[in-house]
């Protein structure tokens, strides 16, 4: 019976040494990520970041380049989510509606087919 015993120990140790050195000794460290690997919230934060800086600027082509790093998914869908995602977790009314007024202009857009002369 000691043998069994000796080589569950075996196992347990061996399963603590391998997660002690993948957690505390070297972790893996992301660097440099694409924003497409961010969760919903940050996604939701940078869809803000966004239409923050439509708002000023009014460039749709430019925010539509700009949520196209977040993934395949059409832009139109990624912030409907975010508009969700804001609303039921607490983003201000302000930025709720940033992102509102983002979203109906998307809507309505209709990207240039054209190519700009050099």
């Amino acid at each position: 019976m000691s043998r069994w015993i000796r080589f569950f120990l075996a196992i347990a140790l061996g399963a603590a040494g391998g997660l002690f050195y993948g957690w505390v000794v070297s972790p893996i460290q992301y660097i440099d990520t694409t924003p497409d690997t961010l969760r919903i919230d940050y996604k939701s934060d940078y869809i803000l970041m966004v239409a923050e800086t439509y708002s000023v600027d009014k460039e749709m082509a430019l925010a539509a380049r700009h949520l196209g790093l977040l993934g395949d998914t059409a832009p139109v869908e990624m912030v409907r989510e975010a508009v969700l995602f804001a609303e039921s977790h607490g983003y201000t009314d302000a930025d709720v509606a940033l992102m509102r007024q983002l979203l109906t202009d998307l809507q309505s857009w209709i990207p240039s087919l054209e190519t700009p002369s050099p």
